[in-house]
């Protein structure tokens, strides 16, 4: 009987259960986690809503002056309104052709779909068109596309009759990773250019140029790598010094030794012009040169944790363009344990590892160490005609022994290690892996702050900033997380516009547009914009809103950098606890009873008072079961009733989340009533539903009097038309009443 006038059973048990549920992420919990129908809610977001037959969505290209967004899917290659991805989406339908599906099927391959032509590349060839590749059902192909001088011209199609081979710009198998970058009409490509994927190389197509690429089947140059990023950066003023870097990670040459990671994370680079050699090395690079990335942090027991998996890349622009910043995912390699990690690199630290010393496998156990011999002039790896080699025009002119050398030691001694020796975002005992990054840097009212959008393989998206918390550690803060897709995928793609404030996302089985910051979401209370922390949002006197720096100073609240509400809301604070209501809840003696409270933020530690004939005092009750929704309170007896207050602490702020005025029903008195409830309708009820006011006046014992109140407030708190439902409810009882009496 006590379940009438209390939570459910259900409830409790599922409140109970919360406890569990939200105890293992407390360290890095988002402040905020929105599902995505309450992603959809906010209307912050919008799924690309075309539906038709294709997988396998990839953001390929985005092109900020024309705003647009370029997608290559199975078969299909679309372009997207960068501010409205649903507003008239161009679609080009480019299959290989049946005859070449059925070649394929031939060979064995196409069980798993395999037998398509998924396009995996879309890049700017001049102001008009594009020029894109796909696998071409395992022979790849490519040709351009016209998409106009403006994108008001609504022009998106395939230049007829033009198909060019994909051999090097393009994986025949649709599972090898690929990327490439054009160039002044060169295409530089990390691809596997066989049917069998076994021949993988950083390759060098197109513009009238010898291709050249580098040596095959050598595992000191390339060991069975899967490719991540590639990308011009300068190196000096002097154009001759231009060098193309690639990420990617590799299989590991020493990965029998037990100890040894099995694969690695490289970095690499060449020359723009370098044209391959005289003799030796000819049509291949000259100027190849890889090192080791290092992302790895010491644990409290003094274990080194490595992560060695590089997922992602996301390369940073600075004023100063030959000095970009570098952000690198990596993951654990096994598949036991789960951990993800952000390292952050400059390329001062990649470049002196470049300029350093090389390795060399020597000795009986022939193991890896500094080679300390002669190092042949021009130094490997130095671009021809540039500012250390002025008098040499040619890599085909660099001498034998350079060449030789570079073949045999294309591999630098030392790691390239990140920024401060130390990962900047990790997560280790988790159940999901960060899939993708992109980086914003926002101008907030106490600084330049860089935010961090991590994908997940859950599909989600994490929004996190990283603070320094004094001089020698950092504080990570996760604003939120939320789920982007309709049904739960892998992050497979993203990209971000900052001009527009928008992060286009994709997965498997589509995209999704999502806005930079829901700033709503952290709560209506000045505070609560203010413990977020997040530099998109600032307090405007009346919300929390998006910030812009144009805005009017004294208008917003904001502080990244400490969080501290009582020195920037002040006035705002004391209006909170002034509208704060008052919720009065029954409890009946001997049962139990839940009391609701639940923070805004998993950061905040919650303190329960327990206030009786204005007497408050720390609930230090026998009988509590404190969860992260709130408390349980058992064996309720009449000392339990007074007013209950759930006080929150954050960032040495308080303040009071919820108070609960708690009455206790007399046991005997709630038994009795509801027996009467089940054998007849009391004559109170012919007016109405409920008790009406005026019965609380009656002359009735103290406990019909609380009963009466509780039905009274409990009625008052329906919507219109739950009331409805709760009156169709009785109605129905009462019918089916008089019909068993009639039958009886």
């Amino acid at each position: 009987m006590a379940v009438t006038m209390t939570a459910s059973g259900a409830q409790l048990l599922l409140l109970a259960l919360c406890v569990y549920r939200g105890s293992g992420l407390q360290q890095s919990a988002p402040r905020v986690r929105l599902s995505f129908k309450e992603l959809m809610d906010t209307r912050a977001a919008r799924p690309f809503s075309f539906s038709f037959n294709t997988s396998d969505y990839r953001i390929l290209l985005m092109d900020q002056d024309q705003g647009r967004l370029y997608l290559g899917s199975r078969e299909y290659l679309v372009a997207l309104d960068m501010h409205n991805v649903n507003k008239e989406p161009l679609i080009i339908h480019w299959p290989a052709s049946a005859k070449r599906k059925g070649e394929c099927q031939m060979t064995g391959k196409g069980r798993q779909g395999e037998c398509a032509n998924f396009v995996r590349l879309i890049e700017p060839w001049n102001r008009t068109h594009l020029y894109t590749c796909g696998t071409g059902a395992y022979q790849p192909i490519c040709t351009f596309i016209n998409r106009g001088w403006r994108a008001e011209d609504y022009l998106f199609r395939l230049v007829p009759g033009y198909v060019d081979s994909g051999k090097g710009k393009c994986s025949y198998d649709p599972k090898q990773e690929n990327v490439a970058v054009l160039i002044n009409s060169n295409l530089y490509a990390g691809v596997h250019i066989d049917f069998m994927s076994t021949d993988a190389a950083v390759f060098r197509t197109m513009g009238g140029r010898t291709a050249i690429r580098t040596e095959q089947y050598d595992s000191r140059w390339l060991n069975e790598p899967v490719f991540i990023q590639i990308q011009q950066i300068p190196d000096s003023a002097e154009k001759n010094d231009d060098k193309l870097y690639f990420f990617f990670r590799e299989k590991s040459l020493d990965s029998s030794g037990g100890a040894s990671p099995t694969v690695l994370a490289r970095v690499g680079r060449v020359c723009l012009n370098d044209e391959g050699g005289q003799k030796s090395l000819v049509n291949r690079w000259t100027t190849f040169l890889k090192a080791r990335l290092i992302c790895s942090v010491i644990g409290e027991d003094g274990v080194e944790t490595r992560f060695d998996e590089l997922r992602d890349v996301f390369i940073q622009p600075t004023q100063d363009e030959r000095n970009p910043m570098v952000y690198a995912l990596f993951t654990t390699a096994g598949s036991v344990f789960k951990g993800s990690a952000v390292c952050v690199y400059s390329m001062a630290d990649i470049r002196n590892v470049f300029n350093g010393p090389f390795a060399h496998k020597h000795g009986h156990n022939y193991q890896w160490t500094e080679y300390t011999g002669k190092i042949p002039y021009p130094r490997p790896g130095t671009c021809p005609g540039g500012t250390f080699t002025p008098g040499i025009r040619s890599s085909k002119n660099f001498s034998d022994e350079a060449v030789n050398f570079i073949r045999a030691h294309p591999l630098m001694f030392h790691p390239v290690y990140p920024i401060h020796r130390r990962p900047l975002v990790v997560r280790t005992g988790v159940d999901y892996r960060f899939t993708a990054l992109v980086v914003d840097q926002v101008d907030a009212v106490d600084g330049r702050y860089e935010v961090l959008f991590l994908g997940t393989d859950r599909g989600t998206v994490q929004k996190v900033i990283v603070l320094p918390k004094d001089p020698t550690s950092m504080e990570e803060l996760t604003l939120e997380e939320v789920e982007v897709f309709r049904t739960r995928a892998p992050v497979k793609t993203m990209k971000i516009s900052s001009k527009r404030q928008q992060l286009y996302v994709s997965s498997d089985a589509g995209l999704t547009q999502v806005s930079l910051h829901r700033c709503g979401v952290y709560g209506r209370a000045c505070s609560d914009c203010c413990l977020a922390r997040d530099p998109y949002c600032a307090w405007d006197g009346e919300s929390c809103s998006a910030f812009t720096p144009s805005t009017k100073r004294r208008s917003r609240r904001q502080d990244v950098k400490h969080g501290d509400p009582l020195r920037q809301c002040r006035g705002f604070n004391a209006k909170v606890e002034k509208r704060l209501r008052e919720i009065v809840q029954f409890g009946v003696e001997g049962s139990s009873t839940f009391l609701e409270c639940q923070p805004r933020s998993p950061q905040a530690t919650v303190k329960w008072l327990f206030q009786r004939e204005g007497k408050r005092k720390v609930l230090n009750r026998v009988g509590v079961l404190k969860t992260n929704h709130g408390i349980l309170l058992k064996s309720l007896n009449q000392s339990d009733a007074g007013l209950y207050h759930c006080l929150a602490t954050e960032n040495n702020f308080k303040h009071t989340v919820a108070r609960v005025a708690l009455r206790i029903l007399d046991r005997d008195i709630v038994l009795a009533l509801t027996a009467q409830d089940e054998d007849e309708e009391p004559k109170t009820r012919q007016a109405g539903p409920y008790p009406q006011p005026s019965l609380v006046s009656t002359p009735f014992p103290p406990e019909i009097r609380l009963i009466n109140q509780y039905c009274q407030s409990y009625w008052e708190q329906l919507s219109p038309k739950q009331q409805q439902q709760q009156q169709r409810k009785r109605t129905s009882r009462r019918h089916t009443e008089s019909q068993d009496q009639g039958l009886g």
